[in-house]
């Protein structure tokens, strides 16, 4: 204690409680509230007026009262315990373990608000995450240091994709470390029980730390729950070296939990109803994804948030967009013709992706084959339109070869199954494929040098195999016959 407690409480309204005693008070600094049952109940301190102090409880404020209540101001700002025993462990949204286990052995804590990070000490972003997922490897390529957010809607499959995104990360240099923070907010029993149970089966969950903060946990847990994550990773990546990923879902449940704390202290709202501060809030948290001199660690981030109505311009969207290095937007089509990961071609993007891709990182065919399929299947879309206004039958020779790769592109390239983890090879060379699908003379995107290493010899095999057919059709046909009784 510091030598003084403050008794009675001037008022209770739900998770806070407001005292008249504030005087040496920090803001964001944590108290032990007791009540007439002497149950210690840990709360933080919200706002801060020249006589008074709003503090939000953590849990429930049942068996408070005003006048048996007491106070003992901490001292200090919410901490992490740290160390080499976090990998491994399971804990709530505060930090605190609920596996089952004691709390980690070490001394060492650090405050979940982390340290501002001087711009100059920067490294800018370069190398390759192989996620495993050709959509995201392919076309929206993860750069260490890099915030990637994953836009999702109500109903997509975006806990599966962030479940598989755990299990298949990693990076191509076999000496460095390569582990994963994953920090849920606001999930239901149903969904967190999935997370645990994919991560023990498959065995990824001891290279994971897991941060859990339930649908039922107070709305101001949902606000320390990602800062908790945060300084685990900046633990290890900085103090430990080692390539952290941080994976968050879901960012909207934080705004929403961020919009009632601001409500509740009485704040003016801005845009449908969040607080003005939503995008420096937003900020505070993907700012610190990075790399940085005198470490050879990095910590990158993939957020995942729902759009309200899939609305990609509602300000949780907006404002991450303008904060993050690009997107992957799923899209709901694509769900609905069973298509996963419903990855959406045209308005995903990896700002960094240039600069991660290409000789040495991942393969010298890299960026003109990504290109290429980028434009190629731009092109399928404004075919697809025509087509619905005129008819197929009535599109161009050209055009309907377009249309057969898009077919292709969806089901071969952006589809995989939940558990297929591709190598980058096998996502370039399925590239190749497609594009052999389409005129030579269409390939503008791609170096003539890197057409004769990679589509040339497709090409050839294609011809070899037709050239088989027409000689022996009979044989082509029991082929057939046969596969399909298999």
């Amino acid at each position: 204690m510091r030598g003084i407690e403050y008794k009675r409480l001037e008022r209770i309204e739900g998770p806070v409680v407001i005292t008249k005693r504030s005087r040496g008070v920090g803001f964001g600094e944590m108290v032990a509230v007791y009540g007439r049952d002497q149950k210690r109940r840990l709360g933080r301190v919200v706002d801060l007026a020249e006589d008074w102090a709003a503090i939000q409880v953590f849990g429930s404020s049942t068996g408070l009262s005003a006048d048996d209540s007491r106070l003992e101001f901490l001292d200090r700002p919410m901490e992490l315990r740290v160390g080499p025993g976090l990998l491994g462990r399971v804990f709530d949204g505060l930090g605190r373990p609920i596996d089952g286990y004691g709390e980690i052995f070490s001394s060492d804590r650090r405050d979940i608000n982390g340290l501002p990070i001087n711009p100059y000490a920067r490294v800018y972003p370069r190398d390759f995450i192989q996620t495993g997922i050709s959509a995201i490897d392919g076309m929206n390529t993860l750069i260490r240091g890099q915030k990637l957010p994953i836009f999702s809607g109500n109903g997509l499959p975006h806990n599966r994709l962030a479940a598989q995104i755990v299990r298949q990360s990693k990076i191509r240099s076999a000496d460095e470390s390569f582990v994963v923070v994953f920090a849920a907010m606001g999930v239901k029993y149903d969904v967190a029980r999935f997370f645990l149970e994919d991560f023990e089966r498959t065995g990824v969950l001891a290279n994971v730390v897991v941060f859990m903060s339930l649908a039922d946990a107070p709305s101001i847990e949902r606000l320390i729950t990602p800062r908790c994550a945060l300084t685990a990773a900046e633990y290890l990546a900085y103090e430990r070296n080692m390539h952290v990923l941080v994976v968050m879902t879901d960012m909207t449940n934080y705004c929403e939990a961020l919009r009632e704390v601001s409500s509740i202290r009485g704040e003016v709202p801005s845009r449908k109803g969040y607080p003005g501060y939503l995008y420096s809030d937003l900020a505070s948290l993907y700012e610190r994804a990075g790399k940085i001199q005198g470490s050879s660690g990095s910590i990158t981030q993939i957020p995942i948030l729902t759009m309200p109505n899939d609305d990609i311009s509602h300000p949780i969207p907006d404002l991450s967009g303008y904060i993050t290095e690009g997107q992957i937007v799923l899209d709901r089509e694509l769900t609905q013709r069973g298509v996963y990961p419903p990855v959406a071609g045209l308005p995903s993007l990896s700002r960094l992706m240039k600069d991660g891709i290409g000789p040495g990182m991942t393969r010298e065919d890299h960026k003109d084959v990504s290109s290429q399929l980028f434009a190629a299947y731009s092109r399928v879309k404004s075919v697809r339109n025509l087509a619905s206004i005129i008819g197929e039958e009535e599109l161009s020779a050209l055009d309907k070869r377009y249309l057969a790769f898009g077919e292709r592109f969806e089901q071969d390239f952006l589809s995989q199954g939940e558990y297929e983890d591709r190598s980058i090879e096998t996502t370039l060379d399925l590239g190749w494929k497609l594009l052999s699908l389409l005129p030579r003379e269409e390939l503008l995107r791609i170096k003539q040098d890197l057409l004769q290493k990679y589509l040339d010899p497709i090409l050839a095999a294609s011809a070899q195999v037709q050239e088989d057919i027409d000689e022996d059709p009979e044989s082509e046909r029991m082929r057939s016959v046969g596969h399909g009784g298999r």
